[in-house]
């Protein structure tokens, strides 16, 4: 049985997404909110009760990839079942991150979270259907950012029933089903972005990115080149290329990339380390040794420089030694010189005694004396 304080919690998070209660219908472990887009949003209010049969169970009710099915729960999922639920691309939001969404709503009061102050803006400066679409993008984003593209995709999906032509959000949904491994759903959104607005650059990328996902990367190259083409000084669209020729294995292609890059910021340290890694494909390899000697000195990190390698299918570098302190003593005592007598090395002096105070012996009374005392 589901305690009142879960249930009143998940009614408010399924409003706070923008779906009805109608939508939600309990089951021992929690509730259930199954979407109009295919996604089975699944809130289990005690994790250690659920079993691997119950969780089977939700993926059977999965209309489509199981990477629809989204878990969340207050506590954490047991390792083996959240592995069960990963290895078929499904997304676990439990725990902390449970929490950092609750709170992000305004609801941490149903966690035991003191009330927000209510905060009055001094000037109004848009209407406030503006400032709430903007702060359902600005949340969006920011789970799209920690990784959790199914939350990300939500907050998306709601921002685009305000506005249902607003191409931010039409990108950003595109570019979370992207990430879900939901290829053709993403595209429909990228067309209908470029139909009104041929020359958008999210959706144009988010086009190249599905050319690339779908197993055309020349198609990908081929858009990436036409973006730059009509603007060289575009970064990002740049970055996006030097990526492509990388995940195909063009090294000869992504050195002059880099190189043009480097010239913009030739200062970072990633771009340096690349840079090392593509003259080393080529042959040039002191060259590309040089470049991660000045990479690491521009400031990359042994973790980071691993990371890349283990990206990029490289061998780990060392970790590099710990320096150790050197304990220097007293200087020695100069070497002893010669007898003038015997001629032969004269022995070292024997270091000074301490001088110490001898001890007053006690006076010895005379015969009167003791007899007085008696």
């Amino acid at each position: 049985m589901v305690a009142p304080p879960f249930g009143e919690l998940v009614g408010r998070l399924t409003e706070a997404f923008g779906q009805q209660m109608g939508a939600m219908r309990p089951v021992p472990e929690g509730y259930l909110l199954q979407t109009t887009d295919g996604f089975l949003y699944a809130f289990l209010e005690d994790p250690t009760k659920v079993s691997l049969n119950a969780i089977q169970r939700l993926q059977g009710e999965v209309r489509g990839p199981l990477s629809r099915l989204v878990v969340f729960s207050p506590g954490r999922l047991p390792l083996a079942l959240t592995a069960e639920v990963a290895r078929h691309g499904a997304t676990v939001v439990d725990g902390a991150r449970f929490k950092e969404l609750v709170v992000g709503l305004d609801l941490g009061s149903y966690l035991g979270e003191e009330p927000r102050a209510a905060t009055t803006p001094t000037e109004a400066r848009q209407l406030p259907s503006a400032r709430q679409l903007d702060e359902i993008i600005t949340r969006a984003r920011t789970w799209l950012d920690w990784g959790v593209p199914a939350v990300a995709l939500r907050f998306f999906r709601q921002a685009l029933d305000l506005k249902p032509e607003f191409a931010p959000a039409k990108n950003g949904v595109g570019r979370a089903l992207m990430v879900l491994g939901l290829v053709e759903d993403a595209k429909r959104l990228f067309v209908e972005v470029l139909a009104t607005s041929p020359d958008n650059l999210e959706a144009r990328l988010g086009l190249a990115a599905v050319a690339g996902a779908s197993g055309d990367p020349a198609e990908e190259v081929r858009i990436y080149r036409k973006l730059l083409e009509e603007d060289p000084e575009r970064p990002e669209v740049r970055a996006h290329l030097i990526a492509a020729f990388v995940e195909s294995g063009r090294w000869p292609e992504v050195e002059p990339e880099l190189v043009e890059m480097l010239r913009r910021t030739p200062e970072d340290p990633r771009l340096r380390f690349l840079h090392g890694v593509a003259l080393e494909k080529a042959g040039r390899v002191p060259e590309g040794e040089e470049e991660r000697k000045r990479a690491r000195a521009l400031g990359l990190s042994y973790d980071a420089e691993r990371s890349l390698c283990d990206h990029l299918g490289l061998p780990r570098p060392e970790r590099p030694r710990e320096a150790t302190a050197m304990v220097v003593g007293p200087p020695p005592p100069p070497a002893p010189g010669p007898s003038a007598r015997t001629g032969s090395p004269r022995r070292p002096a024997a270091p000074p005694r301490p001088k110490t105070r001898r001890k007053a012996r006690p006076r010895r009374r005379s015969r009167a004396a003791k007899a007085n005392a008696k």
